[in-house]
């Protein structure tokens, strides 16, 4: 979960970013955000690239420790402001592994301010 939340929507480098998203999802992922699903993981990799590019000067912090029971895992997040002020975004990742790779994540937004 945090491999998730940092090396893949912490990573500016798209060759490295795509490395650990082969490593770490399913070819054939399934990705529900509120507003669409991403499947496989080219398109994955594509968006996680856009939101990064659309608050280029935001990063991802995890709110706590990532908690697992069998093949669910899930970690809650901020998204926000790299200098620390209030995150524009909280929310939490669920995921679904199979075989040490993860098959589904689920994004689920709990709260929004507005980016400054």
């Amino acid at each position: 979960m945090r491999v998730n939340l940092l090396e893949v929507f912490g990573e500016p480098d798209a060759d490295r970013r795509a490395a650990v998203i082969a490593e770490h999802y399913a070819e054939d992922v399934v990705w529900h955000e509120p507003d669409r699903v991403n499947h496989g993981r080219t398109e994955f990799a594509r968006r996680a690239a856009e939101l990064l590019a659309e608050t280029p000067d935001w990063v991802f912090r995890p709110t706590g420790p990532a908690s697992e029971l069998d093949d669910i895992g899930h970690l809650g997040f901020h998204y926000g402001p790299a200098d620390g002020r209030p995150p524009g975004v909280s929310g939490m990742d669920i995921a679904r592994t199979r075989d040490g790779v993860i098959i589904e994540l689920y994004t689920i937004i709990t709260g929004t301010g507005r980016p400054s």
